[in-house]
């Protein structure tokens, strides 16, 4: 199974996303999507799952949920907006994570880009796609592909598409 996932589009979807994101099975939003036109636009591309973000509407926060966890090709995942990073994630995720850590953990909210394995957490892979948008106070707008098979993340890439004001 093909992913393409993405976090912080804040109302501006790139171009670019559609030639990275032709080829998945599913698009993956870790909130902050901005308008829900950004959701039809990916949603045209492949299936979104998504959940809302800090800054989305009512039309956002009734189509997608403040987490979802789910399993797919065997891997179990959890994704949420603001999620902390490995070693300060917040304290009602934390406990959780503790209790029943995910395959994956994917979050944004940070507009860092971050992808590694949380040790203390049974490997858990913690994914935090960057953000895609022009708004925020990173340097570079990014989003990430990978698969699943068979219970295995696969292919991980991080793609630039570009400095934020480009």
């Amino acid at each position: 199974m093909k992913i393409g996932l993405i976090s912080d589009t804040h109302n501006f979807l790139d171009p670019q996303v559609a030639d990275y994101f032709s080829d998945r099975d599913e698009i993956w939003h870790a909130g902050d999507f901005g308008n829900i036109e950004i959701a039809s636009d990916l949603q045209k591309l492949a299936p979104v799952i998504g959940v809302y973000g800090n800054i989305d509407g009512e039309d956002i926060r009734k189509r997608y949920p403040l987490h979802q966890r789910f399993t797919k090709e065997g891997v179990d995942i959890w994704m949420t907006h603001i999620g902390g990073i490995p070693g300060r994630y917040c304290i009602p995720i934390r406990d959780e994570l503790k209790k029943n850590p995910p395959d994956i953990f994917i979050c944004g909210h940070s507009h860092i880009l971050k992808i590694a394995r949380d040790q203390s957490l049974q490997k858990m892979l913690y994914v935090n796609p960057g953000a895609a948008g022009r708004q925020g106070f990173h340097v570079e707008r990014t989003i990430v592909r990978f698969e699943l098979n068979e219970g295995k993340i696969e292919k991980m890439e991080v793609i630039n598409l570009g400095a934020v004001g480009e």
